[in-house]
C-alpha cells in the first residue's frame, strides 16, 4: 500500500519536489491554531462574563473569596483569643470580689464544669481547613458564652451576698458592752470564785463600779430583760439576728423593754452586782446558732462609745 505524499513545485530547481514532514508540520500548525482559537474562545467568554458557562471566573472568585475568608477567620480567632483573655481577667476580679463578701471562689475546676462540653464538630460543607477553622472558632463563642453566663451568675451572687452583708454587719456583736478590766483567758473551764470547782464560764466577765454604762454590742430586738431566777440576776437578752445573740448579766437595771429595737452603741442598761457574785460585774455571753463563743474574738478595744452616742444620736 502506497503512502501519501505531497509534492510542490520549486521555483529554485523548476521541478516538484516531495514536502517533507508534511504531516508533523501539519499537526503542529493545527495545534498551534487550536491553541490560538481556545485563548480567543476563553478570553471573549471572560469579556463576556462567562457566556458558555465554564465557570472559570466563577472558581477564581470562590478561591479568591475562599483566601478572603480565611484571612477574616483568623482575623477573628485573634479577637476570640483576646476576649477569653479578658474574660480570665474579669474571672480573678469576680473571685477576689466573692472574697470580699465572704463567698469561696471560683476554682478552675468549678469553672471548667461550668463552661465545658462535648466537641461537637460540624461540617459546614466547605473546604477542609476552612471547615476546621470554623469549628474552632464555634467552639470558642459557646465557650465564651459559657463563661460569660457563669460570671453574671456569679455577679448576681456576689451582689445578693454584698446586700445580706450590709443588713448582717451592723447585727454581729462588734464591741467591747463596757468600759471595764476583762482577763482574756475569763472564757472557758475556770475555778469558780462562789462554788470553789472547776466549771465552764460560758461568758467573759467585766469589772468596773456598779453603775457603769453597758451597750448593746451590736444592732438587734430585745428578747428578754429584768431579773430572772438564773445566778445572772438582772439580765438583759438581745436577738441580732443572722443566728447572733448575746446575754448582759448581773445588772443593776435594765434601761430597755422586751420586743425593742435597739442599735449598736445603744445604752441599755446599767452594770452592777446582782446574781450569783462576788463583785460587781458584767457578764456577757455571745451566741452563734446557740453555740457558745469565746466574746473576747468580738472585742475592739479602741471603741469611742462617745462617738457611737453621737452617732446615734444625729441618726434619729
Amino acid at each position: 500500500m502506497s503512502r501519501f505524499k505531497l509534492y510542490y513545485f520549486s521555483s529554485k530547481s523548476l521541478r516538484f519536489v516531495e514536502a517533507r514532514w508534511f504531516k508533523t508540520k501539519f499537526a503542529a500548525f493545527s495545534l498551534i491554531v487550536c491553541i490560538f482559537v481556545l485563548a480567543a474562545g476563553l478570553e471573549t467568554n471572560r469579556f463576556f462574563d462567562d457566556y458558555l458557562g465554564l465557570g472559570i471566573q466563577k472558581n477564581k472568585a470562590l478561591v479568591a473569596e475562599n483566601d478572603i475568608l480565611r484571612d477574616q477567620l483568623r482575623v477573628f480567632a485573634g479577637r476570640m483569643d483576646g476576649l477569653r483573655s479578658k474574660l480570665t481577667t474579669l474571672s480573678d476580679e469576680g473571685n477576689h470580689l466573692r472574697l470580699l463578701v465572704d463567698l469561696p471562689k471560683l476554682d478552675l475546676d468549678t469553672r471548667e464544669a461550668g463552661t465545658g462540653g462535648t466537641d461537637d464538630r460540624v461540617d459546614f460543607g466547605v473546604t477542609g481547613s476552612i471547615n476546621r477553622m470554623l469549628n474552632e472558632l464555634r467552639m470558642n463563642v459557646t465557650k465564651a458564652e459559657k463563661e460569660m453566663q457563669l460570671q453574671q451568675t456569679s455577679y448576681r451572687e456576689a451582689v445578693s451576698k454584698y446586700d445580706e452583708n450590709k443588713e448582717m454587719y451592723p447585727c454581729i456583736p462588734a464591741i467591747k458592752p463596757m468600759v471595764g478590766f476583762y482577763s482574756m483567758n475569763g472564757y472557758g473551764m475556770r475555778y469558780h470564785p462562789v462554788y470553789h470547782q472547776m466549771l465552764f464560764h460560758e461568758g467573759l466577765d467585766i469589772s468596773n463600779e456598779v453603775g457603769t454604762p453597758v451597750y448593746a454590742t451590736g444592732d438587734g430586738v430585745v428578747e428578754n430583760s429584768g431579773r430572772t431566777s438564773a445566778g445572772l440576776g438582772i439580765m438583759v437578752v438581745i436577738n441580732h439576728g443572722f443566728g447572733y445573740t448575746t446575754v448582759y448579766g448581773h445588772l443593776d437595771r435594765v434601761l430597755v423593754r422586751p420586743g425593742e429595737h435597739v442599735k449598736r452603741g445603744a445604752l441599755i442598761a446599767r452594770s452592777g452586782r446582782t446574781g450569783v457574785v462576788t463583785g460587781p460585774h458584767l457578764h456577757y455571753e455571745v451566741r452563734l446558732h446557740g453555740v457558745l463563743q469565746n466574746p473576747v474574738d468580738y472585742f475592739f478595744d479602741d471603741v469611742d462609745y462617745q462617738k457611737i452616742k453621737e452617732q446615734l444620736a444625729s441618726s434619729r
